[in-house]
């Protein structure tokens, strides 16, 4: 059941939604304070990476279905 709030139906994301924007902020963490070396993400561009994962999250959040 959706959550209505100024106009926006707020859904919880599917489940593959939520575990790709966790897997982005792990690895987005991992980069940044286990020192792991990532070869896509480099340490200056973990924030960015945190980035994408919140709004992989809030697409799923703010759209039905997806």
């Amino acid at each position: 059941m959706p959550f209505r709030r100024g106009g926006f139906a707020l859904t919880p994301p599917s489940l593959v939604i939520f575990v790709i924007s966790l897997v982005l902020a792990v690895v987005a963490f991992l980069v940044h304070y286990a020192h792991v070396s990532v070869p896509i993400v480099s340490s200056a561009r973990v924030f960015d990476v945190l980035a994408i994962a919140y709004v992989v999250l809030m697409i799923g959040v703010l759209f039905r279905g997806i």
